[in-house]
């Protein structure tokens, strides 16, 4: 595939240096990713897959305990990039609500953003840096359909060379129907996540369609798919009608924006200097008038501070009317009461001298004067003759006495004895009297206070408005130079603040303009690099070439890595590996980690020596797996492969004809070797930071 007029495969050759040389810069064709911004609720999370000196590393390795969230790292990569989901351990859903991913695309900054919690419809995708001050206007970008121009899939595999490209549903059939690649697609190629490397499933055996998409987009991806050309006829159609769309938008907002007659940008741009420039002089010019005002009125510092006292006196004495007159409120009515009790009590003291129904001095039935007191003999009532029971007494221990004369000299005394305790209140009157008394001096007392306090609190207060006054009148004449003056910057302030807002709305209505503007020119270069690709369709690459070449590297990689007894190895038509005459299939754990990872370096490296439509990144999640790391260790490897090869192996090729490409890794325990290369190390230890990439959720 040419790559002289592919934007995606473009090298900046011949073009001068930092230092002035003639060495090549190579613009890094595809996606690159450089921070990763899990942000929180309280405070963010980020990985920087830059060095010291902000450059984006070639290898980039996350090392750690296990359980740390290294492999969460990946994942939220692949999330950002239009992944189906993002990581759900209870930390992240807790800590997370939004994951933020700044990539390089063909060289040029862009953020890409996407909700945390359930996975979002939409990423929003914006131009620079994390960290930018001034933000420009987001662009949103459906995940759904993947194969819709204004999706993220669409507009990452732009940066690809991919976009528009269809996938038949059964290749083998000229009018099967076709679905769109997708980002996700493409990143089988891009992204080997841990449970893949030794699976039996590498090229998704046990899903029929998966595994014949793979295929599609291994030729794809090379170029060597069947009628590669009347594909290129309908991508480039396709894109020709995004592009008339996206010309149509550019001309309508250009056309709103010379309506508004805003100026050109750096007519804009100096608006906004002169009116921040403007707004800045105003502040400071208020401050500095607000101190002369306070130095000018230096001289009423007495008086402000007598007027301070007299109005805290002011409040003291209200609150203390406001007290007496609320303690006044509850005692009178007590006083009532206690009032109300002793007329009670009065009344039932004389009751008993106006009729006590004890005392029975004249017969009721002739109404004749008794010459003795009813009283009980032998055992009957003296007036009615009724037989009466008398209660045993406990005087003697025996039961009381019959005899007439003691009950007789009794019963009159125990009756009057009671009736006098029954209806003895002296002493509760008594002590009513005595709290009236009180209660009524109290009153009397505060009724007097009260007076006193209201004419003190009246004085008072009329002190303090007097001494409010005298320093009205000493500061008036002093400040009142200074309020126009004040008010004359104030106004000014405000004018520089509207042109401000005005200014800044106007540039960001114009990013607006320029992301369309990419947007167009981004469609016209990817056009006409299809065009030039058309041209050159009658010389795509051999298919079986390209598989020949990825089946020598495969073979090239495992011997690199001492792969022990190598024979056999190749990878057939269909990119399924062989080790030793069978399928990859057939290999232990450890030989299937070791097969999976040259497959898959295979492809990547062919693919970006060749300028093939790869995106330029590679992810890889434990290559150590079954090779001596944790309890599934595989006997046959663990011994005779050395890890140190593997990162060897990577070192050499990014150093050589891998320039330019990005290998991000992540290994529990990486070799002393990598030590430069480490973006981040998680112990998993309190009193080590990072604990994990959670660093804050150490339980």
């Amino acid at each position: 595939m040419s790559t002289e007029n592919d934007p995606v495969k473009a090298v900046q050759s011949n073009s001068p240096t930092a230092s002035g040389s003639s060495e090549p810069i190579v613009v890094p064709r595809g996606i690159r990713v450089v921070r990763l911004r899990l942000k929180g609720i309280d405070r963010d999370y980020e990985v920087d897959f830059r060095d010291a000196e902000t450059k984006l590393r070639s290898l980039s390795v996350i090392a750690g305990a296990f359980s740390t969230g290294k492999s969460s790292v990946l994942e939220f990569v692949a999330y950002c990039l239009g992944g189906k989901d993002h990581p759900q351990h209870p930390e992240i859903l807790r800590k997370v609500r939004s994951a933020l991913l700044e990539v390089q695309l063909n060289g040029q900054p862009h953020v890409i953003e996407r909700a945390v919690g359930e996975p979002s419809t939409a990423a929003f995708v914006r131009t620079g840096q994390l960290g930018d001050v001034e933000i420009p206007p987001l662009d949103k970008k459906m995940i759904k359909p993947a194969g819709a121009a204004d999706s993220l899939s669409s507009f990452l595999l732009s940066y690809c060379g991919l976009e528009g490209v269809e996938l038949r549903e059964a290749p083998t059939q000229a009018e099967s129907g076709t679905d769109p690649l997708s980002i996700r697609d493409l990143l089988w190629l891009s992204y080997m996540p841990n449970e893949r490397l030794d699976d039996k499933h590498l090229l998704f055996e046990s899903s029929p369609m998966k595994r014949l998409k793979l295929g599609q987009v291994v030729d794809v991806v090379f170029g060597v798919h069947d009628d590669k050309a009347v594909e290129l006829g309908r991508r480039i159609r396709e894109l020709e009608n995004r592009l008339a769309k996206a010309r149509a938008e550019y001309t309508t907002t250009q056309a709103f924006l010379d309506e508004q007659e805003f100026g050109t940008r750096i007519e804009i741009e100096l608006v906004r200097g002169d009116a921040e420039q403007k707004v800045e002089q105003a502040t400071r010019a208020l401050e500095t008038l607000d101190t002369e005002i306070r130095a000018a009125s230096t001289f009423a510092a007495d008086l402000r501070a007598r007027h301070r006292d007299a109005s805290r006196q002011a409040r003291q004495a209200a609150a203390l009317v406001r007290d007496r007159e609320t303690q006044l409120r509850r005692l009178v009515p007590l006083r009532a009461q206690y009032a109300a009790d002793i007329t009670k009590l009065t009344m039932l003291a004389e009751a008993r001298m106006l009729f006590d129904p004890l005392q029975v001095k004249v017969c009721p039935a002739c109404l004749t004067v008794l010459r003795d007191a009813p009283h009980v003999a032998d055992g009957h009532c003296m007036l009615c003759s009724s037989e009466v029971t008398l209660p045993a007494t406990k005087s003697t221990g025996t039961t009381a006495s019959t005899n007439g004369s003691s009950a007789n000299n009794a019963a009159p005394d125990t009756a009057g004895t009671e009736t006098e305790a029954k209806f003895d209140v002296s002493t509760e009157l008594r002590a009513t009297k005595a709290r009236l008394a009180e209660i009524t001096t109290f009153v009397e007392d505060l009724e007097s206070e009260l007076g006193r306090l209201r004419v003190e609190a009246r004085q008072a207060n009329d002190d303090e408005a007097g001494l409010a006054h005298e320093v009205d009148a000493a500061t008036n004449a002093a400040v009142s130079p200074y309020l126009s003056q004040r008010d004359d910057l104030m106004r000014q302030q405000q004018a520089a603040a509207a042109s401000l807002d005005r200014a800044k709305t106007a540039i960001r209505m114009l990013d607006s303009l320029d992301r369309r503007g990419a947007t167009v020119t981004r469609l016209e270069t990817n056009v006409e690099a299809l065009r030039a690709e058309m041209n050159e369709a009658a010389m795509q690459p051999d298919r079986n070439d390209v598989i020949h070449r990825i089946s020598e590297r495969y073979v090239a990689i495992l011997t690199s890595w001492r792969y022990p007894k190598l024979d056999q190895a190749f990878i057939d038509g269909r990119l399924v590996p062989h080790m030793r005459g069978m399928s990859y299939t057939n290999a232990s754990s450890g030989g299937r980690t070791l097969i999976s990872l040259a497959w898959i370096l295979a492809i990547f490296q062919i693919a970006w020596e060749t300028g093939s439509a790869h995106p330029g990144f590679l992810m890889i999640d434990s290559p150590q797996k079954n090779l001596g790391q944790g309890g599934d260790r595989d006997a046959e490897f663990a011994d005779s492969i050395a890890v140190t090869d593997f990162y060897q192996h990577l070192h050499m090729w990014l150093a050589g004809a891998g320039q330019g490409a990005q290998i991000i890794v992540v290994d529990n325990a990486p070799p002393s070797s990598t030590d430069p290369d480490i973006v981040v190390r998680y112990s998993r230890r309190v009193d080590q930071p990072p604990y994990g990439l959670i660093d804050d959720e150490v339980a």
